[in-house]
């Protein structure tokens, strides 16, 4: 089938967003031009720097063929993705998350039988990728929508939405919409766009703010996205972004909603206190050449920045140590001079020696923090940087991690710079974190030099060390961090927790930390009611935003926590992790999120989770996959044809059949369970009345009812039509229909003229298959087949005439020899204490192929069942459906 690669949206709010594109070749645009990006929305809603985004676009195939559209969505690396859903024709198939083991068998089984098609999730600098893809029918439409959810964090002064946009065609319904509430109140709000000069922004940008609200859209026309007046080509390709801060009147800022709250800290005008720098850098014979000229440059531009209170020094490592001075050095204007020309000498040589390195970094500053050397009201920070793992000396990993943990002994950070993708980022991030630090990868590129100095500004104006939250005691759970060795300016801290009490009329934040002159307590008191009038902007405010940012906040710190846990702790760790992501619906590296969809007329399962930066690729592919619907391996039970019940017994690996015959407008109870109220019940139809050979004529299944008691629902079957009570309320369908209809646990799901899966949370599954005949058919009518998954979910008192057989029983055949038949050899079987004889033949499982089927060998029990049944199959008839 010919098809079409729609790079279909692509958002993201701090990073990233990639609208649909086409690849430029010539060869595909024509395909391309079948596919018309009907509309476009990324709608961002942020409450107290938590923001919510939903990105929608639909699609539309103008071709007289089916098209397979792929979508391409980038977001950032910190946010988590919540829901994934594509409607197509107007019928929806939304995404659940599930624990990744789960997601994982199933990949491998599919894997396995060949059964897996394309989609990857990867890594860049601030991105991840998701990639999904879905036949679309000739002239049918498609939407897709993507939410995610972040914590937007405070940088250089400001929290920025960086959106990437490249649909390469024209849009006709094109908007970038974000509202912005912030109790603080807004100081700040621009956006910008690299792409397209200052006065068409203006004419398609609306943005503005007042108190505590901010709006940003960005709408522009179909001749505003021309590259030029008569051209059909987009102009819009590159950078939107928007950008805002708060009111700084108070350096803290407590909001509590539903029982939660969050704690916002970022004091202005404080001096900044003195710092004792030693920058570890990685001279290797792998750093020659734009490497090595990059480092330089950018610790050329560091040392410029530099304040006269501060101390420095370097540690050249590759093979041997080298250090520039044998202490740390004032930066004084004369010794700053002295450092450049030190840094401009560095030639790269010889091998990694990074423990011997780090050490020797360490214990420089440790020597000069005991004989005072230094600043008393002073903090000192390692930053280090290569390239590549270590190869000389002590090289491993774990060992290196001990030696540098032992040696800071939590005394200060360290800050691993990997520069590149041919090293272990894992162990960097892992050192740093164990030591009140972080790792950022420094991508090979022409702007590395500024990838280094962005880094070194972030953390130049320490304006706090040792900073403490304090809480009123016991009044406080689940709280998040609240202890950082440093504030640094432009940056903040961020707590949440639970309250205790939620009827407590006063709360109180104390915020301790080391200045650069004196020792400060931040104090921060709320008043409950006023808090609550302050916090009912409904319009702006998404619900339960403080919990979500609590949950968002725990994770991202259990997960931090456990890349260095071992054992029992990484065990637990895992677990909390775990269930607060399948509870608040997060995908994280521990949960995957699994889309059922329609593909080629099967179910098909998008199955898509979060990779990490530890790999030395920069792109990363994760667990990332779509694999056709298989029926399980568990074992089956089913009735279809004439009819024909077939029961497998997973023991023997083998099946029993056998048919009941009675006449037309019979109804039979086919299951039943007491303990969880289904009942299903099957009435019984025949060949068309007057057909030939009346005698022989065939009898099927024409009506089905499946109901819960307790549920108050029941579902009515005909080859015609489904119909569903709920209560009282009734909706009916067509088997023309292509619907999921889901209610309190209840998930119905019409695959137009193929079956129907009825589901019940994580119960049972039933599935019904059409079978349907020629109209003009002088004999045959259309009929249903209805088979069982995950039996096992129905409770021990199960029975009728499939649900008797879900509890284990076994058989016995012996004798088996030829019968009248030569096809079809006799046997005898021992089964619930009968001695009966039965025929060998097999009947046909329409779940995948309802035209064909799948033979399923079994062993026939004549005479109705007699014997292999409880009691006599008359026992089973009931006077309807319900």
């Amino acid at each position: 089938m010919a098809s079409v690669r729609w790079s279909c949206i692509i958002l993201a709010l701090l990073s990233g967003l990639v609208v649909p594109g086409f690849p430029r070749s010539p060869s595909r645009l024509l395909e391309a031009d079948a596919i018309e990006i009907h509309s476009t929305k990324i709608s961002c809603k942020v409450t107290s720097r938590f923001a919510h985004n939903v990105v929608t676009t639909k699609a539309i195939n103008r071709a007289n063929t089916a098209k397979e559209v792929s979508f391409d969505v980038e977001l950032p690396k910190t946010a988590f993705i919540t829901n994934f859903s594509l409607t197509i024709d107007g019928v929806t198939y939304p995404g659940n998350v599930k624990e990744k083991e789960v997601a994982k068998k199933q990949y491998e089984k599919a894997v396995s039988q060949g059964k897996t098609a394309g989609l990857v999730k990867a890594s860049g600098r601030k991105l991840e990728k998701f990639t999904v893809s879905v036949n679309v029918a000739a002239g049918s439409s498609v939407t897709f929508e993507l939410t995610y959810e972040e914590l937007l964090k405070r940088h250089k002064g400001k929290y920025e939405m960086y959106l990437k946009v490249q649909p390469k065609q024209l849009v006709k319904h094109f908007e970038i919409e974000a509202d912005i509430f912030e109790p603080q109140g807004i100081s700040t709000l621009d956006a910008k766009a690299s792409f397209i000069t200052n006065d068409v922004l203006s004419s398609a940008l609306t943005k503005f703010f007042s108190g505590k609200k901010g709006h940003v859209s960005f709408k522009p026309s179909l001749d505003q996205q021309r590259s030029c007046p008569t051209c059909t080509d987009s102009l819009i390709d590159g950078e939107f972004t928007i950008s805002y801060d708060v009111n700084r009147e108070s350096p803290a800022n407590v909001q509590i909603v539903n029982g939660y709250f969050v704690h916002f800290f970022a004091p202005q005008g404080l001096p900044v206190v003195p710092k004792n720098i030693v920058f570890v850098i990685d001279v290797s014979g792998s750093m020659q050449g734009r490497k090595m000229e990059q480092t330089k440059d950018a610790l050329l531009k560091i040392l410029d920045d530099m304040k006269e209170d501060d101390f420095l020094n370097f540690i050249l490592f590759s093979g041997d140590v080298t250090i520039w001075k044998e202490n740390l050095v004032q930066a004084t204007p004369e010794n700053i001079q002295e450092a450049r020309e030190f840094v401009r000498s560095i030639q790269d040589q010889g091998m990694t020696n990074i423990n011997d390195g780090l050490l020797r970094g360490i214990s420089m500053l440790k020597e000069a923090r005991e004989k005072h050397r230094v600043l008393d009201r002073s903090t000192s920070i390692v930053i280090m940087l290569t390239d590549g793992d270590a190869n000389v000396g002590e090289s491993r990993p774990p060992k290196i991690q001990e030696n540098v943990r032992n040696a800071i002994g939590g005394k200060f950070p360290l800050y691993n710079l990997g520069f590149g993708n041919n090293l272990n980022y894992n162990f960097l991030e892992s050192m740093a974190l164990e030591n009140h630090g972080f790792a950022r990868r420094i991508y090979e590129d022409s702007d590395a030099n500024l990838q280094l100095q962005g880094f070194y500004e972030e953390v130049a104006n320490p304006l706090l060390t040792g900073v403490e939250v304090e809480y009123p005691e016991n009044a406080i759970l689940d709280l998040t961090q609240n202890t950082y060795k440093h504030f640094y300016d432009g940056s903040e801290i961020v707590v949440a927790g639970r309250l205790v009490d939620e009827e407590m009329n006063n709360f109180k934040a104390d915020v301790k930390g080391h200045g650069a002159v004196n020792d400060l307590t931040f104090t921060e008191e709320v008043d409950m009611k006023e808090m609550e009038k302050a916090l009912k902007e409904q319009d702006y405010i998404f619900g339960n935003y403080i919990e979500r940012l609590w949950a968002y906040l725990t994770i991202e710190q259990l997960l931090e926590k456990r890349k260095n846990a071992q054992g029992d702790e990484k065990e637990n760790l895992t677990a909390q992790a775990l269930d607060l992501s399948l509870k608040y619906h997060f995908v994280t590296p521990l949960t995957s999120m699994v889309v059922t969809k329609p593909e080629d007329n099967k179910n098909q399962m998008a199955i898509a989770d979060k990779p990490g930066e530890g790999s030395a690729d920069t792109v990363i592919p994760s667990m990332a996959y779509l694999n056709s619907y298989q029926p399980p391996v568990k074992p089956y039970y089913y009735v279809d044809g004439d009819p024909h019940f077939i029961i497998q017994v997973a023991e023997k690996d083998d099946a029993i059949c056998f048919n009941i015959d009675e006449e037309p407008g019979t109804v039979l109870r086919l299951i039943q369970d007491p303990v969880t109220g289904f009942t299903v019940n099957g009435q019984i139809i025949s060949d068309k009345t007057g057909s030939p050979n009346s005698e022989t004529r065939k009898t099927y299944f024409g009506k089905l009812g499946i109901a819960n008691a307790q549920m108050d629902f029941r579902i009515e079957v005909t080859p015609e039509k489904i119909t569903l009570w709920n209560g009282a309320a009734q909706s009916t369908f067509s088997w023309l229909d292509t619907v999921k209809v889901t209610q309190d646990g209840l998930s119905v799901m019409i695959n137009r003229r193929k079956n129907m899966m009825v589901s019940f949370g994580d119960g049972v599954t039933f599935v019904v298959v059409l079978h349907q005949v020629w109209k003009k058919h002088p004999v045959h009518q259309d009929f249903l087949g209805f088979y069982v998954v995950d039996s096992h979910r129905m409770s021990a008192q199960t029975h009728g005439l499939l649900g008797q057989f879900f509890h284990p029983f076994d058989f016995q055949v012996s004798d088996i020899h030829p019968g009248s038949d030569p096809t079809k050899p006799q046997a005898t079987m021992v089964v619930k204490n009968h001695q009966l004889t039965v025929t060998r033949g097999s009947q046909k499982d329409y779940r995948k192929d309802v035209s064909i089927g799948t033979k399923v060998a079994c062993w026939f029990v004549h005479n109705n069942g007699q014997g292999l049944i409880d009691g006599v199959h008359s026992d089973y008839i009931v006077p309807d459906l319900f």
